[in-house]
């Protein structure tokens, strides 16, 4: 009998890379005595459907991934499956009726003593067609999965939102069946460098301004190519890989494309009030946060507050594009289409990407080392609770704030650029200092992050720590 029936039409070869910790968590569920309904959710791309077959080599798993297809489409490409998994030819025949007699079929015909994994990937469009799949799963996994200890049931959704309220959600029929879940993100910026482990860490680290977290980007990226000569043969030019790639995933989960395309490309250079989304993007206040809201629920943006100790106000909100690919393309790909189709990715990449791309990683430097300081408390052993993000008010930028909940407040400068002068930086970062709001006279620590100390070994300026890319992927 097959261990893993794999119902998608393609699937990787390739190495597999970290999740150690997720793998762990679903191991220790199979093998345990109860059986196991975990969700697994995430935005697209970001490894999702990896994880789970990865998981599944192990172990007898039947997996099928939802289409936006006709109900009837789906159970027969369900059983059809079954019948080579369970080696159990008259189920591909069995007529099709429900989705409960169709599983209850498979299912009754399963009679190891291992647990069975069954997974429904893509499960927003199977619910699309069959809106009472999760009843249907509710009343199977009532009535007699989970008193059997032979089942493992995995849902998987790539719509952040519809997971989180269909299946995840109080009104869900499936509401408090769940024993485990896994909210899978993207990569941070340490296992993103385990896709290119033999060039230097800047590389590593423009590498990752560009893919972020997304193993699927990271892996079209040569380790054998500059970061230039990778964005040229990837992402530009009709033929390359990721050239369409924002335009297949917005247009899979959305409507009215353009509208998001527009908020996008606003997003694009830099964290913005609504407002002034509204002004760029040529939508009314009203309808803006309707498209805010889908793009946040696929994962794409996020909202984001100064942070002090104070309560933010409403409106210091500003909204922010995380994902580094889209805020790439966005920036450089999409406003320049016609040019980039008439000039070639090679002319493009010199003269309409290269001249502007040490300052825009600068930006993305700052999200970085956002990103590390939770990892330099932890070498550090603090033990407080705390928070990370950044500051602005009209006067002020502050790169990173770390606000900690034992009387201390770590502020910190990000320059990507060459430093000619540590000092210099370390009074711009003092200057800032000053302007910050600490009404809990909290103690001040000081960081600047540089890419590395080469020619300041013996100009470092006191009261200030300082972080290269070193320490930063140590």
């Amino acid at each position: 009998m097959n261990k893993l029936y794999d119902m998608r039409s393609v699937h990787s070869d390739l190495p597999f890379i970290a999740r150690e910790t997720e793998l762990a968590a679903l191991q220790e569920a199979y093998q345990g005595p109860h059986s196991a309904f975990w969700p697994i959710y995430g935005r697209r791309r970001v490894g999702k459907s990896e994880l789970i077959l990865q998981f599944g080599k192990n172990h007898p798993t039947l997996y099928l991934v939802g289409k936006r297809a006709p109900a009837d489409q789906m159970m027969r490409e369900f059983l059809e499956g079954a019948a080579i998994f369970l080696q159990e030819p008259l189920l591909a025949s069995m007529p099709v009726e429900s989705w409960k007699k169709t599983i209850e079929a498979v299912v009754q015909r399963w009679g190891k003593k291992d647990k069975l994994i069954l997974v429904f990937d893509e499960f927003q469009w199977l619910v699309e067609k069959s809106p009472e799949l999760p009843s249907v799963l509710q009343e199977l996994w009532d009535r007699n999965w989970s008193k059997s200890g032979s089942m493992f049931l995995i849902l998987c959704g790539s719509y952040i939102g519809f997971m989180e309220k269909e299946v995840l959600g109080k009104k869900s029929p499936l509401y408090g069946r769940r024993t485990g879940q896994i909210f899978l993100k993207p990569f941070g910026y340490r296992d993103a460098a385990l896709f290119h482990p033999h060039v230097s860490l800047g590389q590593r680290a423009a590498t990752y301004f560009i893919c972020g977290g997304i193993p699927l980007y990271l892996r079209y990226f040569e380790s054998g190519r500059s970061v230039l000569q990778n964005i040229e043969h990837v992402i530009l030019g009709e033929q390359a890989a990721l050239y369409r790639e924002p335009d297949f995933l917005l247009r899979e989960e959305l409507r009215e494309v353009e509208k998001y395309y527009m908020i996008l490309m606003a997003l694009a250079g830099g964290a913005l009030p609504s407002r002034d989304i509204a002004r760029r993007a040529g939508i009314g206040d009203r309808s803006l946060h309707y498209y805010l809201d889908q793009l946040a629920s696929l994962g794409y943006i996020d909202k984001h507050f100064p942070l002090t100790s104070q309560r933010p106000k409403v409106r210091e909100v500003r909204y922010r594009l995380l994902d580094p690919f889209l805020r790439f393309w966005f920036r450089f790909i999409y406003p320049h289409t016609s040019l980039i189709a008439q000039v070639g990715a090679h002319r493009a990449v010199t003269q309409i990407i290269q001249p502007e791309l040490e300052a825009y990683f600068g930006l993305c430097f700052e999200s970085l080392c956002r990103e590390a300081l939770p990892l330099l408390y932890g070498k550090e052993n603090v033990s407080a609770l705390y928070e990370v993000g950044s500051y602005w008010d009209s006067q002020v930028q502050i790169d990173v704030v770390g606000l900690r909940r034992d009387g201390w407040i770590d502020l910190g400068e990000c320059k990507w650029g060459i430093v000619k002068s540590l000092v210099s930086a370390a009074v711009e970062l003092e200057e800032k200092v000053r302007h910050y709001p600490n009404a809990e006279d909290a103690t001040i620590g000081r960081h600047l992050f540089v890419r590395s100390l080469k020619g300041h070994r013996k100009k470092q300026p006191e009261n200030v720590r300082i972080h290269t890319l070193d320490e930063l992927y140590e």
